[in-house]
């Protein structure tokens, strides 16, 4: 029996792999695009992760993470949000990109504050992290 606390507490899911099953790089960029109506009544965020250290990825990027407490995070038309995550700012998606480190292996971590139905029945589907 799963116990669910809609609206209450935190839901965390995690990615270590793209797409394709290959580890998560530094090195390279991922997008993933989160579909509309975001399951998170209080709010949203996406962090990076350094595996070595088991801490928030560092960068010069004061925090490694995106969401939807960003002022100028860009939604799509449709409610969705594109992230990306890489080493080098994607060209005209600077709001919604997470910069990471060559050489550093990573995971990131989509975490819902007050998780809605959608997350616990399953009807919202996150996509998958795909290399550009």
């Amino acid at each position: 029996m799963a116990f669910e606390m809609v609206g209450v507490g935190s839901q965390y899911v995690m990615a270590t792999s793209g797409a394709k099953g290959m580890p998560l790089e530094g090195a390279k960029t991922y997008k993933i695009q989160l579909p509309p109506k975001i399951p998170a009544k209080d709010f949203w965020s996406f962090v990076a992760y350094d595996n070595q250290i088991r801490s928030m990825l560092q960068t010069d990027q004061h925090f490694p993470s995106i969401g939807s407490k960003d002022k100028d995070i860009v939604i799509n038309g449709d409610g969705s949000v594109n992230v990306w995550f890489g080493p080098t700012v994607p060209k005209v998606h600077e709001n919604n990109w997470v910069k990471t480190a060559s050489g550093r292996g990573r995971c990131v971590l989509l975490r819902l504050y007050g998780p809605e139905k959608s997350w616990f029945d399953k009807t919202w589907k996150l996509s998958e992290l795909e290399f550009q």
